[in-house]
């Protein structure tokens, strides 16, 4: 039933994207970091995201929940959701102090960060996938899989320490696995049906070129910026005719107060290469149609803009010192 739901919402919110849609899992989860400057000092901070959409937050001072969208109830009732509210404050508390409380046994040292994320992957071709990830002082440290904690291959013996500890509690086991796994579903479908307008919003980018910091003696740095776009998914690359250049860097996705995303993609090319390079951007809001801009056009337009309006200066400049000539010769 899952299954279908997922499958119905997929080409209701992406429309014609099917193909995009089969790749991308819709998810939704939550974001933990816990920072420890010592023994006695702590603080947590927790989001909510569907997909990469921010929907909702938490107030540490009165541990609620923080609705950011109109929306970001879903289809659960006030009842559920104070639950779900009571669930974070004992779960924050808990494992503010069990940390305190073993970091010593675990060899964790101060000052540290903790990060989980956890939540839940809808796919359309099979069913929910429940996640909880683990990090420790930003790397990789121990997830949940079948109904167990399990150390990162990248991680040391702390983590295993950890894992073994954690997995003498059952109740605890069984209850992050019926969050993943059947209330996270549940409440991401809610979402997504709730929040469809928003989801199906589309923006269209806006492009121009400019050049960057000089990498060297007769080199350039071409910079194409793309802004204003929604939803995130964005390619853009440098291109020489039909060919991708190999040397193109492409920067962090990064928001904007209003929701949509800016991205900076630069290429480090000899001066004299630069004539037919040209920034292709493709977007799910141009309808199929890419928006190229040719490295050189940006420069002419500054030079005709510059011709236009040079011209006019000197007339006005001309006019008014005529004026003034005038006006003197009218005093008797």
């Amino acid at each position: 039933m899952v299954s279908l739901q997922v499958t119905l919402l997929a080409a209701l919110l992406l429309g014609g994207h099917g193909a995009r849609a089969a790749q991308e899992p819709l998810s939704f989860h939550v974001a933990h970091i816990f920072s420890f400057a010592n023994q006695s000092w702590a603080q947590h901070q927790g989001s909510g995201w569907l997909g990469d959409m921010q929907t909702h937050g938490w107030d540490s001072k009165s541990e609620t929940i923080i609705f950011l969208r109109s929306w970001s109830k879903g289809n659960f009732s006030n009842e559920e959701l104070i639950d779900l509210e009571l669930l974070f404050r004992v779960y924050f508390i808990g494992l503010t102090r069990e940390t305190e409380e073993y970091a010593d046994q675990l060899h964790l040292t101060y000052p540290m960060e903790i990060q989980v994320a956890a939540g839940c992957e809808l796919h359309s071709s099979d069913i929910a996938k429940g996640f909880l990830q683990a990090a420790y002082q930003g790397s990789d440290f121990l997830s949940f899989q079948n109904m167990s904690w399990v150390p990162s291959l990248e991680s040391d013996s702390r983590a295993q320490s950890a894992c073994d500890l954690m997995n003498q509690y059952e109740a605890i086991r069984e209850t992050v696995h019926s969050l993943t796994t059947n209330t996270c579903p549940r409440f991401a479908l809610g979402l997504f049906d709730a929040g469809k307008v928003d989801l199906q919003k589309q923006v269209r980018p806006v492009a121009w070129l400019s050049s960057g910091p000089s990498p060297g003696p007769g080199r350039l740095l071409l910079v194409c910026h793309v802004s204003g776009f929604y939803p995130k998914p964005v390619w853009v690359t440098w291109m020489r005719g039909e060919q991708e250049q190999p040397g193109t860097r492409r920067g962090d996705v990064l928001p904007h107060a209003d929701g949509t995303w800016y991205l900076r993609v630069t290429l480090d090319v000899v001066a004299q290469e630069a004539a037919g390079l040209s920034c292709r951007v493709r977007h799910s809001s141009l309808g199929g149609r890419d928006m190229v801009l040719h490295w050189g056009h940006h420069l002419s337009m500054y030079l005709i803009l510059l011709a236009a309006i040079v011209p006019l200066i000197l007339l006005t400049v001309t006019a008014l010192w005529f004026k003034k000539r005038c006006s003197y010769q009218d005093i008797p």
